[in-house]
């Protein structure tokens, strides 16, 4: 295939993670050591960022910056949920896809890479077929980011590893901590985290566990209805047992009706989901109300995905893999796919891991589960299969720098590009 010359652009969307900007030094790092890539450009705040023209000149970073990125938590160029939804907003969706092309073809960028997870993977999945039809020479590369693991065709989803990394180090110290003032009275700590509609983040915190009475002593996945009765009656035989008990509930957790416990329908996010944050609240009112325990509740929230002082050293170097592997497939002629972890098991147990790609088409709004036989029968614990799956995925720590005690993460400068359109209507 003929080499494409032109500018590149990139842009991270949804969530931050741990590792995002590793995935993003990735693409910088590599898109510099090919000649047909002229000019590498930011934008800020995503697809939303975008559309506004709000672009920075990478040119103008310091490798030193760059190579920060890779211990650096949030997103250093700036994120956004935004969707391009032709099925609800046609006329809106095809105005913003005239608007970015418009910007594309002001800029000369011919390579588009996007950082995200499931409504990312889509955006990139739209930007590739209209680019076909416009006859828009240009290659788009999805690169998969997210907690919550639920992107389908990969092992696993950069940002993954360190969540459940910090969790279950917080769940195992909580557990020190509860199990310390535990008396006959009997306790119970409900840990929320995140993880809309798979538990994969909730599961994860299964990892502190040592032995069978080491918290976490329950865990709560959105894969499985919600019984309270059932619930309670597991509760009330942990603190037998041990005078406490720590439980694990995913944010997402539904009923046997299907119903989102911790749900706020009055408030919904941009994709229009109810927001959720009470679900750890909603249990709490349970357990002390019906088996009369004390009852505390902890929601790590955003500190879960912004742990980089904690974060997985296999889960930051597939992010950068990822990010490698993108460039390397464009410049290559590659369009219209996402890149994958692959994961080799050896004999022995040890783990490989290299990189693949998948067409968006097959990954665009399709949400991986975990499997039923990866969780006990009753439901309440992930077992030994979930267990060797996800432990390699936090093996090795993170190395940065240190200032004043603190960690020393880098700043982007963020230098912007001078408009060459009207201001977007």
């Amino acid at each position: 295939m003929a080499e494409l010359v032109g500018n590149l652009l990139v842009g991270q969307s949804g969530g931050p993670t741990a590792v995002i900007n590793a995935s993003l030094a990735g693409v910088l790092q590599e898109a510099g050591r090919h000649g047909c890539i002229e000019e590498i450009y930011g934008g800020v705040n995503g697809i939303l960022g975008i559309l506004n023209e709000e672009l920075v000149d990478i040119n103008e970073e310091k490798a030193k910056t760059i190579e920060g990125l890779k211990y650096t938590p949030a997103a250093a160029l700036g994120t956004c949920r935004y969707k391009i939804d032709f099925k609800k907003k046609a006329e809106k969706a095809a105005q913003d896809m005239d608007r970015l092309f418009e910007v594309f073809q002001a800029h000369n960028i011919r390579y588009f890479f996007y950082i995200g997870g499931n409504d990312s993977q889509d955006t990139s999945h739209k930007i590739h077929l209209e680019a076909v039809k416009r006859n828009w020479d240009m290659r788009v590369i999805g690169v998969p980011k997210t907690i919550d693991n639920d992107l389908p065709h990969t092992d696993s989803c950069p940002g993954y590893g360190s969540v459940i990394k910090y969790n279950a180090a917080s769940v195992m110290e909580i557990g020190f901590d509860v199990g310390s003032m535990a008396t006959d009275e009997g306790s119970c700590c409900i840990v929320e985290v995140m993880g809309r509609s798979a538990g994969w983040i909730a599961a994860g915190t299964v990892l502190a566990k040592r032995t069978a009475a080491c918290p976490p002593h329950i865990v709560l996945c959105p894969e499985v209805p919600f019984n309270e009765d059932k619930f309670l009656a597991r509760v009330k035989e942990v603190v037998e047992a041990n005078h406490y008990c720590v439980v694990v509930v995913g944010e997402g957790l539904k009923d046997e009706a299907g119903k989102e416990l911790g749900a706020d329908k009055s408030r919904v996010d941009a994709f229009g989901h109810p927001l959720l944050s009470g679900v750890a609240d909603v249990l709490a009112e349970e357990v002390y109300g019906k088996l009369d325990l004390k009852t505390r509740t902890v929601k790590l929230g955003y500190a879960q995905r912004a742990a980089s002082h904690f974060a997985s050293a296999t889960d930051a170097n597939n992010a950068h893999a990822c990010g490698v592997a993108g460039v390397k497939a464009a410049v290559e002629g590659q369009s219209g796919f996402m890149v994958k972890i692959v994961r080799e098991t050896a004999a022995d147990g040890s783990v490989k891991w290299s990189t693949g790609l998948q067409d968006l088409g097959d990954i665009a709004n399709v949400e991986h589960f975990i499997p039923r036989d990866w969780i006990t029968e009753d439901g309440f614990l992930p077992n030994e299969k979930f267990v060797a799956y996800a432990r390699p995925l936090i093996e090795g720590e993170v190395k940065f720098p240190v200032e004043g005690g603190l960690p020393k993460y880098a700043v982007l400068e963020k230098s912007k590009i001078e408009k060459k359109l009207a201001p977007r209507a």
